[in-house]
This record gives structure tokens, sequence and C-alpha cells, in this order.
């Protein structure tokens, strides 16, 4: 079963994405075919999101999920208007929260990511800066303005859950790729003791490491079942050896591996963006 779900914004469309996703994201059932349309702030435009609704409609032959996070009540009385299920996030939770706060909204554009918060912008832009200088042990030398460093073998999130947390949340997270070289025994990199109140390990099935090393370098030993076996087994006893907390990364997404991370080890969310 497939349904087209739209998700507009006079905005970025993050808040309508996040939101939208997450309801969608209970019903397995369906396909959803994605679209997001942004910076919907004229009526004009919004006319022209309707058309494509209402084409949708059409060509489907039944009603487009619409998810707006439109401030505008003249554009959101537009959107109304379309053919598909509308649902109009600021009435329906602004209007409730209006009545018990007793006050008006400011219904402004862009208020849950506005840069006008510039501390915490450069929170996140310093993260992330900290991140790529931190990716696989290039600056190991920085470790001690780490949040937390990551460990784990080659490819098994860390660097994406690394980039996740700078930019959602700020945390300053750096990683380190435990290589062959470190597999001689089942200690930890000496590099790391000093830091071993910041380490979080990352593990993962060895059959989908291969997968994912195949697509990188495909009939290689380093792609290989039993070199992935080899190493994912070896540095989950170095890490059950130093005691060291640890997720396996297999069934989870990156959104879920770093905040899963950041609750376990109680990280201060810097970014209220």
């Amino acid at each position: 079963m497939k349904r087209s779900a739209f998700f507009i914004s006079d905005g970025t469309g993050i808040t309508a994405e996040a939101l939208g996703q997450s309801l969608l994201a209970q019903f397995d059932g369906i396909e959803f075919h994605r679209v997001t349309l942004p910076y919907i702030d004229t009526v004009e435009k919004a006319r022209g999101a309707v058309a494509d609704i209402n084409e949708s409609a059409r060509s489907d032959g039944q009603r487009p999920i619409v998810f707006d996070t439109v401030v505008n009540e003249e554009i959101r009385k537009v959107i109304a208007r379309s053919d598909g299920f509308n649902i109009d996030v600021f009435a329906s939770f602004l209007k409730p929260l209006e009545q018990e706060l007793d006050t008006h909204s400011s219904y402004t554009v862009g208020k849950s990511h506005g840069i006008h918060e510039m501390t915490a912008y450069k929170d996140r832009i310093e993260s992330v800066n900290f991140a790529i200088d931190n990716d696989d042990g290039a600056r190991t030398q920085q470790y001690d303005k780490a949040d937390i460093i990551l460990v784990g073998v080659s490819r098994c999130g860390k660097t994406p859950t690394c980039l996740y947390m700078a930019m959602q949340f700020g945390v300053r997270a750096a990683n380190y790729p435990i290589t062959e070289e470190d597999l001689s025994n089942d200690e930890l990199p000496k590099i790391l003791h000093a830091y071993k109140d910041k380490l979080y390990g990352l593990t993962i099935d060895p059959f989908q490491l291969a997968a994912i090393r195949h697509e990188r370098r495909p009939n290689s030993r380093y792609s290989s079942l039993d070199q992935c076996s080899l190493e994912v087994r070896t540095v989950e006893r170095m890490l059950k050896k130093a005691d060291i907390e640890r997720i396996n990364t297999t069934t989870f997404s990156i959104e879920e591996i770093a905040t899963r991370i950041i609750a376990a080890r109680g990280l201060k969310r810097k970014v209220g963006l």
C-alpha cells in the first residue's frame, strides 16, 4: 500500500519533517512517498503547493497526508483547501497552549531554529569542527577537550554518530578506530588509557559489517566475514576487559545510537535550536 505525504513549512521544513516522519513511522504496512516543500511563505507559493498536492491526489487516487507548520494564517487557509488530509500543527498545538498559558503566541517564523540564539549556534559549529578534526584518531592530543570518545572497528558508525551528536546537541565527540595493529592483544591502545572515563564502545554484527565494508572495498580481506568477525570479537573482549560501556549499532539508526549514548552518559545537550 502506498500513500503520498507532504511536509510543508514557511521555514526549513525540519519541524514538519520531524513530526510527520515520527507519526508515519508508526504505520509499518504503508509505503510513503515523501515530499518536502520548505519556504512556503507567500500565498502564491501556497497555491503552488496545493496544486502539487491535488495532482498527487488525482494520480494516487487517494488523499495525500499533509503536515504543515506554516505560521501565517492566510497561507494556512490556502493549504487547508487542498485535496489532502491536512494536519495543521500550529492549529492543533498552539491554540491549546495559548489557552493553557493564557497568552498569545508570537507566531514568528523560524523560532525553533533561529540563529538568534548565538551561543547555542556557536556551540554547534564548534562541536562539528571538533568532530571533523578528531575523526579516526586524527588528533589524539585534543582528547582532553572531548565530551566523549567513541571506540570501535572501522565502519561501525563512529563518524556519523559523532557528527550527529555535534550538529544536533553540541556535543564534542571524537572517535578512535581500533585497527589491525591494535588487535595483537585484548588491551586498549595505550593512547586511550588516560581518557578511559570518556570512552564509549560501538560494536556491530560481523555480517552487517562485512556488507558495509564490501560496498567500500569489495572482495577484499578488509571486507571478508572472517576478518570482520575477528575484529568484532577482539574489540568486544577489549571493551569488556576495560569495563567500557558499549552499544551494538546493528539494529539502530544513527539518531538512536547518538541519543542512547547521550542518555547513558548523562551528557548535556548544549543546543536547543
